[in-house]
């Protein structure tokens, strides 16, 4: 089996490098007027982007430049000349999602990588022989495709580079293309500007069809609620798949109102396709590796250019492990799932790769994550004389376990002693904005701390 390469985020050279140490084959970055990320990072600069490539290179890494917006008039304007210098460095491709911007890159630039973005909809296997076609190397196929249908793609075209997300956010658009942030707030997602509308507090409310067909809320004094009945018939008759009866609350109409809009009031609905509640789970798909390995996909990619560094570190040695075990053919290790759960997130899913799943497949799913559950402490600044210099994140304390997360591989110890930069022993240290030092190896330089929970 060919081991997929594994691609990860880089927002800054710090992260670009942690990635590469802890697994990562390859990186993405973006200029913030040409990408999806239009808030500054370290490679908004020119010479940040070219040492970025650069020492990528050295680390026989590849480095991917994002240029994926849907351009307006202005912005074609200025575009190859922007890209010159950039071309001039040397990306080992570019992802790019408009078609004509792909046009006026193969035509000044044929000699360019080009991969096709995410933000395309490539979603069946006539698309990718048509992007084959027009001269480019890798398709990023769509979040919304099944394993089966990944599958069928890679059969039809076996000469082309297929790449698909493994981890990260979700958009409720169509492969991220979304019009919500635009319509509050004129920031257009597809500029690189979302405000991530979908994210915001939103309260629901009950609402009934009047003689117009428009909804209109029902004052909430008339709402007779019983929570424990609720729940209790949420239980048995949890909408999900094959013969399981959806419970006859889906089938109402519902009201949203968000928090800094009181009185503005939106339909949402649920039919038998499901809820179209907007704020998604983030996508985790680790234990679909070993199958995706299989059917024969080029790459797996990990979303996050603005996430942590420990976001970083710890996705790259998860997947890096996973894609291993894969390719070794070892079984799935559950471990992996909890491991992951210590990063900020809203709650997981596997996307569409699977269609839905019951109840008892999610608690399942649930209840193996909570074995490794953890929480993001601290940094290794340096090591000196068996003494580790550590950056807080959060709060621990002696007798906390505690991961050591490194290169090296990791390790889980009882935390017996810590001080302060006076040498005074500490029994207990708060959250960010302190500097402390605890027994470790000097093996664990610039390691990573989690306090498992």
């Amino acid at each position: 089996m060919k081991s997929p390469e594994l691609l990860l985020p880089a927002g800054s050279l710090e992260k670009m490098h942690a990635a590469f140490d802890f697994g990562a084959d390859a990186v993405y970055a973006g200029q913030p007027r040409y990408s999806l990320r239009a808030r500054n990072n370290e490679f908004s600069t020119l010479e940040v982007l070219q040492q970025g490539i650069s020492d990528a290179h050295a680390r026989g890494k590849l480095f991917f430049v994002a240029s994926n917006i849907f351009p307006h008039n202005s912005k074609l304007k200025t575009y190859l000349r922007d890209m010159e210098p950039v071309i001039a460095m040397k990306p080992d491709a570019l992802i790019m999602a408009d078609p004509g911007l792909i046009m006026m890159v193969r035509e000044k630039w044929p000699e360019v990588p080009v991969h096709l973005s995410v933000q395309a909809n490539a979603v069946n296997w006539a698309d990718v022989k048509f992007w084959k076609k027009m001269g480019l190397t890798r398709v990023i196929l769509s979040r919304e495709l099944s394993l089966d249908e990944v599958e069928e793609i890679r059969q039809e075209c076996p000469d082309m580079e297929l790449e698909v997300f493994v981890h990260g956010a979700l958009c409720i658009a169509y492969s991220g293309r979304c019009l919500l942030s635009g319509y509050f707030n004129h920031r257009d997602p597809n500029q690189g500007t979302c405000t991530n509308s979908c994210r915001w507090d939103y309260k629901v409310e009950n609402a009934t069809e009047n003689e117009t067909g428009d909804l209109a809320r029902i004052p909430v004094e008339t709402i007779k609620f019983d929570f424990n009945k609720a729940l209790e018939d949420a239980n048995q008759s949890f909408s999900a798949m094959g013969d399981m009866p959806r419970h006859p609350l889906a089938d109402r109409p519902y009201l949203i109102e968000e928090s800094t809009k009181p009185g503005q009031f939106m339909p949402i609905l649920e039919d038998e396709h499901g809820t179209y509640i907007m704020n998604s789970k983030d996508l985790r798909a680790v234990e679909h590796v070993e199958r995706l390995a299989k059917i024969g996909v080029d790459s797996l990619k990990v979303e996050g250019r603005t996430k942590s560094l420990y976001y970083v570190a710890r996705t790259a040695q998860v997947y890096r492990r996973a894609i291993d075990d894969a390719v070794a053919g070892r079984p799935f290790n559950p471990q992996l799932l909890g491991e992951l759960n210590g990063l900020a997130n809203r709650g997981y899913t596997d996307g569409f790769y699977q269609r839905h799943h019951t109840q008892d497949h999610q608690n399942y799913m649930e209840g193996v994550s909570q074995a490794h559950r953890s929480q993001y402490v601290g940094q290794v600044l340096n090591v000196a004389d068996g003494w580790a210099e550590v950056e807080v994140k959060n709060r621990f304390a002696v007798g906390d376990q505690i991961e050591i997360i490194s290169p090296n591989g990791n390790e889980i110890v009882t935390l017996s002693e810590m001080r302060n930069k006076e040498n005074q022993s500490l029994n207990i240290i708060g959250g960010a904005g302190h500097t402390v030092r605890i027994p470790l190896d000097a093996k664990y330089e610039k390691a990573l701390l989690a306090k498992m929970l």
